[in-house]
């Protein structure tokens, strides 16, 4: 791999898939740098996985350009899938086989030797902590351990480029973080990881430029800190020492401020986004609040201001929330992909 940062590893120009009379990608443009995480952030059914498919070769583009480290996704698609590999949101490995199975199957079909291919396995069994599980059958193994094993069948071969499609929908915040230290290691050794993601926070720690997409459109991109910078405000948190005082500060707050004021899940905990407009910046103005609630008697044990998160911005770009994945409670393998997406799978493969 000796591509530098400066180069491209994905480049389209007006890429565009129908379904029917449906446009789930209508003009997507992309210059995602080689050597970084790049996040592709969106609701569901906002073209995401229907993105991803296509410059992986899976489906054929209807309209526009893509190209993957120069190479046209079309007329060149054996080449592209010569230097790519995609982890998609259900899980790739066979699960009545153990887990050291499964990647030593894998490594073969790879073309590595018998000896060459446990080797292989071995290591990446220890590198993703599975050891200790790697004769148990993966159908045994929790959700977290089967989307690590999947991960590691991805990069037997280590890819160019790594399309990761949802990775950690549904997993416990404990796999997720074990997820995230697994995509910052692969990126230490040189791969380019696309990463599709509805988690708000898991694009804020490991991508370095954001795509936000809806309906079947860019609606903005730029790092997290420009995302944040462009709704054009400020976020102040406010932790009250009696949760008595909560209604009555939530009315000081918001006349103060001129703001909707939002009752956190904290039961003395507030938080409100600030405008900066002709009575002044974010600082000044969530300083003069403060000082409206000490006026009405109202004691504040903490407060933060800062940027807004990226969960507001992409309510200031959509107008909508952002979805939350599947809880960690459901099964493992479940996504929240829409009907949209999977009749990807349904109606249109390349060969």
């Amino acid at each position: 791999m000796s591509e530098r940062k400066d180069e491209l590893a994905i480049e389209t120009s007006g890429l565009v898939k129908t379904f029917g009379e449906l446009r789930a990608v209508d003009g997507v443009d992309l210059a995602v740098p080689a050597g970084t995480v790049y996040g592709v952030l969106g609701p569901n059914g906002a073209g995401k996985t229907t993105t991803v498919r296509m410059l992986a070769t899976l489906l054929r583009p209807d309209g526009g350009e893509a190209r993957v480290f120069g190479h046209d996704v079309l007329a060149e698609a054996d080449r592209v899938r010569s230097r790519v590999s995609l982890t998609g949101q259900y899980a790739s490995v066979d699960e009545d086989l153990t887990g050291a199975e499964n990647l030593i199957l894998l490594a073969r079909l790879l073309g590595h030797r018998k000896a060459a291919a446990r080797e292989r396995a071995a290591a990446l069994l220890e590198a993703f902590g599975l050891t200790a599980a790697a004769d148990k059958q993966v159908k045994n193994y929790s959700g977290g351990m089967r989307r690590r094993v999947d991960i590691a069948a991805s990069i037997l071969n280590t890819p160019d480029l790594l399309f990761l499609d949802e990775p950690t929908t549904g997993l416990d915040p404990r796999s997720r973080n074990q997820v995230w230290d697994i995509v910052r290691a692969v990126v230490a050794q040189g791969t380019t990881v696309l990463l599709t993601t509805q988690y708000l926070d898991e694009a804020d720690q490991l991508a370095g430029r954001i795509a936000v997409i809806d309906t079947g459109r860019v609606i903005a991109e730029g790092t997290p800190g420009q995302l944040k910078s462009s709704v054009g405000s400020g976020s102040v948190r406010v932790r009250l020492r009696e949760a008595d005082d909560r209604e009555k500060a939530r009315r000081v707050l918001a006349a103060r401020l001129g703001t909707e004021v939002t009752l956190d899940a904290d039961p003395v905990s507030l938080s409100a986004r600030v405008p900066a407009d002709a009575g002044g910046g974010p600082a000044e103005r969530a300083a003069a609040a403060l000082g409206e609630l000490a006026g009405a008697g109202i004691v504040v044990d903490d407060f933060s201001l800062g940027q807004p998160s990226l969960d507001e911005v992409f309510l200031a770009l959509t107008g909508k929330p952002a979805q939350p994945a599947r809880s960690a409670d459901a099964p493992a393998g479940t996504t929240e992909t829409s009907d949209r997406e999977r009749s990807a799978d349904r109606k249109e493969t390349v060969a």
